[in-house]
C-alpha cells in the first residue's frame, strides 16, 4: 500500500494544497527511509510529523485528526510531497486527468439525454416526466409545482 492510497481523497488533496502553500516548514531524515517534518496547520504550533513511506500506517502526526491513530492525514501527505515533489506532480497530473475524464463523461451523458428526450413522442415524454416526478424527493416535486403550476 502506498502512502497516498492509505490517505483519504480529502487528505490527499488538502495535503497537496499544504505542500503548494509551503506549509512544510522543515524536513530531515529519520533513518531507514523515514523522515520527520514540521508542518504548519490551523493551530499556533506546527505539527510534528514522522513519515514512513514504506509502511504508511506507521506514519504519525500530532494533529487532532491523526494523533494516536493510524491515519494518514493532510500533514503527512504534505510532508511526503515536500520530500518527493515528483510524486506531487504525478498526483496533480492525475487529478487533472480525472477531472477531464469526468467532464467528458458528463458531456456524453448530457448528449445522450438530449437525444433520448428529443426522440420521445409526446405521450411517452409525459409518462417519463410523471415517473420521474413520482420518484422525486418531496422538495423537488414541490419546487416543480411552484415553478410550473402556480
Amino acid at each position: 500500500m502506498s502512502l497516498l492510497s492509505a490517505a483519504s481523497g480529502q487528505s490527499r488533496w488538502r495535503g497537496y494544497q499544504y505542500f503548494t502553500e509551503n506549509k512544510v516548514l522543515r524536513t530531515e531524515p529519520a533513518g531507514e527511509g523515514c523522515f520527520r517534518a514540521l508542518v504548519a496547520g490551523s493551530g499556533e504550533e506546527p505539527y510534528a510529523v514522522t513519515v514512513d513511506p514504506e509502511h504508511p500506517r506507521r506514519s504519525v502526526c500530532t494533529c487532532p485528526h491523526a494523533a494516536g491513530k493510524r491515519v494518514v492525514c493532510k500533514h503527512i501527505v504534505a510532508a511526503y510531497f515536500a520530500v518527493f515533489p515528483e510524486e506531487a506532480e504525478k498526483f496533480y497530473a492525475e487529478v487533472l486527468r480525472e477531472e477531464e475524464e469526468w467532464e467528458e463523461y458528463r458531456e456524453e451523458m448530457n448528449a445522450r439525454l438530449v437525444r433520448f428526450v428529443r426522440s420521445l413522442k409526446r405521450r411517452d415524454a409525459q409518462d417519463v416526466l410523471l415517473e420521474l416526478l413520482d420518484s422525486a424527493p418531496d422538495w423537488l416535486r414541490e419546487q416543480f409545482i411552484r415553478d410550473h403550476l402556480e
